[in-house]
């Protein structure tokens, strides 16, 4: 396992454990964390523990041609019971992250330096907020980094029901409109299956990242 110091470096990739664990400290500047991504790799720890830096041999991801909306969630776009908005409350939306319950989620991996780290990067452009709005009521979102042509997905919330799913259709169809490559969802999990993600190897997706 590679102990990352005060130096802006990370190690090879291909370095990384079977899981993806590929380094272990260092710090979230905004300097690292872009470096980071543009190398396929990505935070993901509990908060008040040793940063871990990941880079999974198989990436979950959405190609944005291959999403399909659902019949149920036509019908909600139909109704027009939501707003949505991007880059509106940025903080707000990563806090909602930060805070509301997952079902068989314990504790959380964003930290309150982690929401300074990534509103810095949403000052400079690289990191994108998409709220979901009902009545005026922030009740759903994401936010992610912005490495055109891929999108790196980070975290979503929802108050009330398909509020979350109303933002990830509303970035896939802005990622669609824009030509976006590819929009990474790092980590399979069964509710990124059921929206059309699909795992596809490591060096398949740097290949990608670096266009």
């Amino acid at each position: 396992m590679y102990f990352l110091t005060d130096e802006l470096v990370f190690p090879p990739v291909h370095e990384s454990s079977p899981e993806g664990l590929l380094a272990v400290g260092g710090d979230l500047s905004v300097e690292r964390i872009v470096l980071a991504y543009e190398n396929g790799i990505f935070p993901w720890f509990e908060d008040g523990d040793p940063i871990l830096w990941w880079s999974p041999v198989e990436r979950m991801v959405l190609f944005p041609e291959e999403f399909k909306v659902s019949h149920s969630m036509r019908n909600v776009i139909n109704k027009g019971v939501f707003k949505v908005t991007f880059n509106t409350v940025f903080r707000e939306v990563m806090l909602n992250c930060q805070t509301v319950k997952r079902e068989g989620q314990y504790g959380t991996w964003i930290s309150d330096e982690m929401i300074e780290t990534y509103c810095k990067l949403h000052e400079l452009g690289k990191a994108v907020s998409v709220e979901v709005w009902q009545d005026n009521v922030l009740v759903g979102g994401l936010y992610g980094v912005d490495m055109n042509p891929i999108f790196c997905g980070e975290s979503m919330f929802s108050k009330v029901s398909n509020a979350s799913k109303m933002a990830f259709i509303a970035l896939v169809n802005h990622l669609k409109t824009n030509n976006y490559k590819l929009l990474d969802c790092q980590i399979y999990n069964d509710h990124l299956d059921s929206l059309g993600c699909r795992e596809i190897p490591r060096e398949d997706f740097l290949r990608m990242l670096k266009g």
